[in-house]
């Protein structure tokens, strides 16, 4: 009878976090062999180090049999790109099992971000293989993304999430039936706290700093080097509005250092004390060992973890923008960008701005989620309907472009006067006679 191996993938140290968690709750059946496998996607592995020889790794380390490296097993490749040839897979596979002594094993898949390399490719791989998802943050309440291959998405079991907004039920996935577990906040806490006595020493912030978080938005195309730095000007001006002298900045891993050096400058010009934070541990630990009065970012996972799990004031920044420049409009960071727009605080508006209501949220998440994928989704049309009809407004209209609307026959897409005749038979005709033509003519 062969053993069961089960293979945990993990690019991020909040990953590997939300593993831990998820094992040392019951999360997975027992298994003869438990491997953590590291992968690094970033622009240039080579000069970063490896997630397991980051500080704090240690105790995660424990939950694991053994640690190996997807980067050193298909070297020279990138992890980000490579894909393997069909006929291919069944060679690599073989190789796989060789290379990491699995044998003959039944092996087990928990993966994140399944719709795009390294994790699909692992997928594809370990051809039939179970899979478990684990969502990496709130883009799980959107929709998948990008359509899965059947082969792919009929083998996933469960779908694994952290609790970042409580009462909505993610999107992903569903078009399968994946059922949704949720990982336990005390769980999650504790494998955070493991970390953190295990990093080193603290860093030096007196109680009461606010805590600003990069995402190095830059290397996404979404803005310019220049509009980020700006951002960035804006968290700490906005910090000191609110009455906070002391302020740390957690820049993205792999940001440039310029950022740290605009804020000092923009803080020596204010006045106030500036600590750039440039320990690669999550941001949870810092929430862990300091006091922090509050945390300000843009759409971070690190902003959800603050709000819902660590109980944290928490405040955005920049998510109009934000909005705006996300293309194409089924960019899978809008779903994040939304939530963080209607469930945080404003931390530029002095008089603030009234949160979506809790009972709103997933109608509006629903809404959002037709929109983004409807060839997905189509049985979410009525509902998108509903919600449109009734909700669309001041506060609301940001998270939805007229143009889409229009193009899916949605309430708001067009002006009500013409919306009886967006609804015409012959009008309808008309206009896909139209088009028709012009792809005739571009032919």
């Amino acid at each position: 009878m062969s053993r069961t191996a089960q293979i945990f993938c993990a690019s991020t140290p909040h990953g590997a976090v939300t593993l831990a968690a998820a094992i040392e709750s019951g999360c997975f059946t027992e298994a003869e062999r438990r491997t953590l496998l590291v992968l690094d996607d970033s622009a240039i592995p080579e000069t970063t180090p490896s997630l397991d020889e980051l500080p704090g790794f240690a105790p995660l380390r424990e939950h694991f049999d053994d640690v190996l490296s997807w980067n050193e097993a298909i070297r020279p490749f990138h992890p980000g790109a490579w894909t393997p040839r069909s006929d291919d897979v069944p060679l690599l596979e073989r190789h796989l099992r060789l290379l990491w002594g699995l044998g003959d094993d039944r092996v087990e898949l928990v993966l994140e971000s399944l719709q795009v390399p390294p994790a699909l490719t692992v997928a594809r791989l370990f051809t039939g293989a179970p899979i478990h998802v684990y969502a990496g943050g709130p883009v799980s309440y959107g929709p998948t993304p990008h359509k899965i291959d059947p082969l792919v998405g009929t083998r996933v079991r469960q779908l694994l999430h952290l609790d970042l907004v409580p009462g909505l039920t993610p999107m992903l996935l569903t078009e399968f039936g994946v059922p949704v577990r949720t990982v336990p906040t005390r769980a999650f806490r504790k494998a955070v706290s493991e970390v953190s006595g295990s990093a080193g020493a603290p860093p030096a912030l007196p109680d009461g700093a606010a805590l600003l978080l990069g995402q190095h938005l830059s290397a996404l195309g979404v803005l310019s080097p220049e509009e980020e730095d700006d951002l960035h000007v804006r968290m700490v001006r906005g910090a000191v509005r609110r009455g906070h002298r002391t302020i740390a900045f957690k820049p993205h891993p792999a940001a440039p250092p310029q950022h740290g050096r605009v804020l000092e400058t923009e803080a020596g010009r204010l006045g106030v004390d500036l600590t750039v934070l440039d320990t690669p541990v999550p941001a949870e630990v810092l929430f862990e060992r300091t006091r922090t009065a509050l945390v300000v970012g843009c759409f971070s996972t690190a902003l959800f973890t603050a709000s819902a799990l660590y109980g944290l004031p928490a405040a955005r920044v920049g998510t109009e923008r934000i909005l705006e420049r996300l293309t194409p409009y089924q960019n899978g960071n809008r779903v994040p960008v939304v939530l963080a727009d209607a469930v945080l605080p404003d931390l530029e508006r002095e008089e603030g701005e009234d949160a979506v209501p809790a009972d709103e949220l997933g109608d509006l998440v629903t809404a959002l989620g037709f929109t983004l994928q409807p060839q997905i989704h189509p049985s979410l049309r009525p509902a998108a309907e509903r919600y449109l009809s009734r909700h669309l407004g001041p506060r609301t209209r940001r998270y939805f472009r007229r143009g889409r609307l229009a193009s899916l026959g949605l309430p708001g897409g067009v002006p009500a006067r013409l919306a009886l005749l967006s609804r015409n038979p012959t009008a309808r005709r008309v206009v896909r006679r139209a088009r028709a033509l012009k792809r005739a003519a571009r032919g």
